[in-house]
């Protein structure tokens, strides 16, 4: 009897155990469910999951960017009452590991001055300014006042940028008779122990500098007769880089944007490889040589967090002036690019500025999709069971008689975005002909290519991530890059592998679908 008791008391434990563990696997289960909920003010089929945007409204050019007490600063161009180019003031918002995003209340706004365009913002550490009081700092940001003319502007954040103060002297730099003059970066060059100040002038940079970021003196000016000239240059940038990491090695780099006349057509950035001595920058190489920041048509007025440590990390608004306003979106119009780590390496005997991801992207991997290694691949290889629409492919092939090979995403019954390599003429490339709404303008269809050398033992390695309207591409370790905005169909959401006339050796393949930068732990 007391056998038989024992043997039914140990029956009821294991049966407690057993509805334990099923309730345990149900409750994990809910709350998983929970925390990959997305708001539904962010979830709109075309609205980018992983690339910051705003809850509504026009964004253009990012601005004021600024790291400063562990949290990366992002501001940006905004009408904060329409979904249109107006108004334009500065958008905020905060991210604390360049994936994840608070929107924050607007950093400044049009007055009777003018509306607020474009520009940067520093850290004043020492208070050279004399804004915040004896041995206090604060953040300076600058600004184009865009009235009758356009002159610049400066204000200032005691709070850490949670709010802002124009100054009362603005504008610190009247307009000298130049109708485009605009866009002021700021950085601290430390050898001469000056502020130094760019500005965009209609198809050049002018340098200032200024011991007090208030009164500006000119120094010299660059690029008259320089790399791309085929329209109005904006929205500078520099920094200083060690060539394949070696500190004793230090290059300048300048970075301009140009609208029109880029690459793949409207607005795009170039950059400059030289020196800057605290006054005026010197270009290596031939003065009318062109290098282009990205090949797709979608990467423009880069700018990088200023009091970051370590290589710049810039981003930049996804989008280009021939259609920004064309835009089949709903009630926000703009997206910013994934942050990106730059570098300088030598590439084939050339100096080239190298852009790979910044931030948490891989700690944000939801899951594994696709997990393939030593495929020979001939034809077109449908995965089937894929169904998604963002994530992040890592693939390396290795070159055999494939004259093109690729993937195809964000695939349906009649649309597909494909990014490949074509072998013959060593271009990696974007085709969004088919991509999914290209009506909105005619001159949004298109591929779009940049000229790419296989690695010295034959390999290719694309870096892709797929957002809900945008493609972005890392080929050969960020040797180059490609930023382009789909439209699909909600249900275009499958992925194929190809390689035409021949075959290619598909020697890794890892698809990793990403969380929503926006998901939240509580439902609706």
């Amino acid at each position: 009897m007391r056998k038989w008791l024992l043997t039914l008391g140990a029956i009821v434990v294991i049966g407690i155990l057993i509805l334990v563990t099923f309730y345990d696997k149900n409750e994990t289960s809910e709350q998983k469910e929970k925390e990959l909920e997305i708001p539904k003010e962010y979830n709109q089929s075309l609205r980018p999951q992983f690339h910051y945007t705003p809850e509504e409204n026009w964004m253009n050019d990012p601005n004021g960017m600024v790291y400063f007490e562990g949290k990366y600063h992002l501001f940006y161009q905004h009408n904060p009452s329409g979904n249109e180019f107006g108004n334009m003031g500065w958008g905020h918002a905060v991210s604390e590991d360049l994936y994840h995003w608070e929107e924050k209340p607007m950093a400044l706004e049009a007055d009777d001055q003018g509306m607020i365009f474009s520009g940067g913002a520093v850290y004043d550490e020492h208070n050279t300014s004399g804004l915040f009081g004896e041995g206090k700092s604060g953040l300076v940001a600058f600004y184009t006042i865009a009235g009758e003319e356009q002159t610049q502007g400066l204000a200032y954040s005691e709070d850490g940028g949670e709010t802002w103060k124009k100054y009362r002297g603005n504008p610190i730099l009247p307009n000298p008779g130049i109708k485009d003059f605009r866009d002021p970066k700021v950085i601290w060059h430390e050898e001469s122990e000056k502020w130094i100040m760019l500005l965009a002038a209609g198809n050049k940079v002018i340098f200032y500098g200024s011991d007090n970021l208030i009164d500006w003196e000119q120094l010299s000016e660059f690029g008259v007769d320089q790399g791309a000239q085929g329209g109005v240059w904006e929205t500078p940038e520099l920094f200083q880089l060690p060539l394949d990491g070696d500190p004793s090695n230090q290059k300048w780099v300048l970075q301009v944007d140009m609208n029109p006349g880029s690459i793949a057509g409207g607005s795009g950035g170039q950059y400059f490889i030289g020196d800057f001595d605290g006054k005026a920058f010197t270009r290596e190489g031939a003065k009318d040589d062109i290098n282009w920041v990205d090949y797709g048509t979608d990467f423009y007025a880069a700018q990088a967090f200023s009091n970051h440590e370590g290589n710049p990390i810039w981003l930049a608004w996804m989008s280009n002036w021939m259609y920004a306003s064309d835009l089949p979106t709903d009630p926000w119009k703009g997206a910013m690019s994934l942050p990106r780590e730059v570098s300088l390496k030598e590439v084939n005997g050339e100096t080239r500025l190298i852009q790979e991801p910044a931030g948490e992207i891989e700690s944000n991997r939801s899951q594994k999709l696709v997990d393939l290694s030593d495929k020979e691949v001939e034809g077109r290889i449908p995965l089937d069971d894929f169904k998604a629409d963002m994530y992040e492919v890592v693939a390396e092939f290795k070159l055999a008689t494939s004259g093109e090979f690729g993937f195809r995403v964000r695939k349906g019954d009649e649309e597909e975005t494909i990014v490949g390599y074509d072998s013959k003429n060593n271009l990696a490339f974007i085709d969004r002909q088919n991509s999914g709404d290209t009506s909105f303008h005619e001159q949004f269809p298109g591929v779009y290519r940049a000229p790419l050398e296989p690695t010295e033992d034959g390999k290719v390695k694309l870096h892709l991530f797929v957002d809900r309207s945008s493609v972005e591409l890392f080929a050969n370790d960020g040797k180059r890059v490609m930023t382009n905005r789909i439209f699909p169909s909600e249900d275009s959401d499958g992925f194929e592998i190809y390689a035409m006339n021949g075959k290619v050796t598909l020697e890794s393949l890892e698809v990793y679908e990403l969380d929503s930068s926006w998901k939240t732990s509580e439902k609706e």
